[in-house]
């Protein structure tokens, strides 16, 4: 795998008191042993290579251990977690300056689990973690001033089963102002066709972690269920709700999200055409894609890919594909965990390479700076 090299201009880190407090890889991830990587706060402002419709802009920071959630608070600074390390770290996005903010009490990592996905909103952060008995989302309060620190972690939703793989992770905030969350069903496929647990499935909350108004399955948070691993959320600007989803041996999937559809896993992977069951928008080989993050800009889902090592990019027309999926960047910065919109044509794009299942270089790993074309 060929790595652009990157420029290292060290800038001071200021490290707040901290809030007090693997497994083989499934199917369509891969699996290698990790090493340290060197640690770095340097945004490097040269443009990048170009591939077809993305150019790399930059780098914004380097040196992150295992990230996995990234969130942008008010005004435009980023948070990312730490799945192994428990912490959130605060980036200043013009300079790229890591700050880091707490560890996240009550976090135990472990194979695919740990300190997941992030959402911002008001001055809370939420964050869906692995504890000792299970997944949940939780929030803490978060004042966004120099000096401030995480709150105590209150909890929002508990009782998502948690498992080595496939714990799912992704939050998000939908335009109805719902939190939304993407599981897993943690290698127990049954559990994706079990309305009455959270696992393998898209679930709907208030931010209280109540069920939302109009959901499908009264007194449930439940959304959407027949999933085998979910860890990619996003809306394009019809305010519809796309979801990545890692399949098993045979195809990932990108599906368009209904309320109380049925996506299929276990008796689907891919499309099937059966009846009672939602086919996927769009679908790649395992090799090709081990989907995570994704984000909506420029008319189209930008997807990472982890094993596929590639940006992808579906066109969208409403709620229809309007042409053939593209790769990016395939193999230049290794796994794809993360991309975020940042508005009109920027995306963030945090790489993959030090969860335990990658090949880390120098820098890695890192938040690139992506103009969509």
């Amino acid at each position: 795998m060929s790595r652009p090299a990157v420029a290292k201009v060290l800038c001071g880190t200021a490290v707040l008191a901290l809030v007090t407090g693997c497994a083989p890889g499934s199917p369509g991830e891969g699996a290698a042993t990790a090493a340290p990587a060197s640690a770095s706060s340097a945004p490097d402002p040269s443009p990048g290579p170009r591939d077809g419709r993305v150019t790399v802009a930059g780098t914004l920071t380097e040196g992150l251990e295992s990230p996995w959630g990234l969130a942008e608070l008010p005004g435009g600074d980023l948070l990312v977690s730490s799945r192994d390390e428990r912490t959130i770290s605060r980036i200043d996005a013009r300079t790229g300056a890591r700050t880091v903010l707490g560890e996240v009490p009550g976090v135990v990592p472990g194979g695919e689990g740990g300190l997941l996905g992030l959402a911002v909103r008001d001055d809370l952060v939420y964050a869906y973690l692995t504890a000792a008995s299970d997944n949940r989302i939780v929030r803490m309060r978060y004042d966004g001033g120099d000096g401030d620190r995480l709150g105590a972690p209150e909890p929002v939703l508990t009782g998502i089963p948690k498992g080595r793989v496939h714990n799912g992770g992704r939050i998000a905030f939908g335009p109805d102002g719902m939190l939304y969350a993407g599981t897993g069903e943690t290698g127990r496929t049954g559990l994706a066709q079990d309305l009455d647990s959270l696992g393998g499935k898209i679930l709907r909350m208030t931010p209280e972690g109540e069920p939302a108004p109009g959901n499908p399955f009264e007194g449930s948070v439940v959304y959407s269920y027949g999933h085998r691993n979910v860890q990619g959320l996003a809306w394009d600007a019809g305010g519809r709700l796309w979801a990545a989803e890692f399949g098993q041996n045979t195809w990932d999937e990108l599906n368009l999200v209904r309320p109380g559809r049925n996506y299929g896993w276990p008796e689907a992977e891919g499309r099937s055409g059966r009846a009672g069951f939602v086919d996927p928008v769009a679908q790649w080989p395992t090799s090709e894609a081990s989907p995570s993050g994704i984000a909506y800009a420029r008319g189209a889902i930008w997807m990472a890919g982890l094993r596929g090592e590639r940006l992808w990019r579906i066109p969208l027309s409403g709620a229809e594909r309007s042409g053939e999926p593209e790769a990016f960047l395939t193999g230049e910065y290794g796994r794809l965990r993360t991309v975020l919109a940042a508005g009109g044509d920027r995306l963030w794009l945090v790489t993959s390479e030090t969860d335990t299942r990658g090949t880390p270089g120098p820098g890695d790993d890192r938040i690139l700076r992506l103009v969509a074309e």
